[in-house]
């Protein structure tokens, strides 16, 4: 509404990617290569509509006081998660909420998990383009996506640095595919 004046001609359908930070970036940019391959806006959109619930977004952080900060933790699942060096596995529902799907203890292993995991969910690997965020763990996140490469074959990798406000939330040391 607020650009409709400035750009009469111009036609913008939403869709509730249901995703955050790259999960919606990856959308994005499915949405570009089915424009450059010629379907209508309003077949792109239908694309992304119905496929919405394929694009899968799991997730570790490595300090659990930012989920308490951001009240999904308690103060004392914080001390104590910390204290057992518990990590926990998240994950975007089909309703875009954030839910934990367990816990692993150690960093090592919880993003082993993650990996695990796409392998366990993921249809159609090889044919995949893959993103990945991580909150300041570069190196975690490098060694991760030459696991991903190895084990299932995908056809690209692709990594970044979460945004501030998702990161405000998860804290360094998140890592998310």
């Amino acid at each position: 509404e607020d650009i409709k004046d400035s750009y009469p001609d111009r036609k913008i359908i939403l869709v509730d990617t249901l995703q955050a930070s790259m999960g919606q970036g990856l959308m994005v940019k499915y949405a570009v290569d089915k424009r450059n391959a010629g379907l209508s806006l309003e077949e792109t959109a239908k694309f992304l509509e119905d496929n919405k619930l394929n694009f899968v977004s799991l997730f570790t952080v490595d300090d659990l006081f930012f989920l308490k900060r951001g009240g999904r933790l308690s103060g004392a699942v914080a001390v104590v998660g910390t204290i057992l060096n518990i990590k926990p596995l998240l994950h975007v529902d089909n309703e875009g909420r954030l839910v934990s799907t367990g816990t692993i203890r150690g960093r090592a292993k919880s993003v082993d998990a993650l990996i695990a995991r796409m392998g366990e969910t993921g249809i159609n690997l090889e044919n995949q383009d893959i993103f990945m965020v991580h909150g300041d763990c570069l190196e975690e996140a490098e060694a991760a996506a030459q696991k991903i490469k190895k084990l299932y074959k995908v056809k690209s990798v692709t990594i970044n640095y979460v945004d501030q406000v998702i990161s405000s939330h998860s804290g360094p040391g998140t890592l998310a595919i």
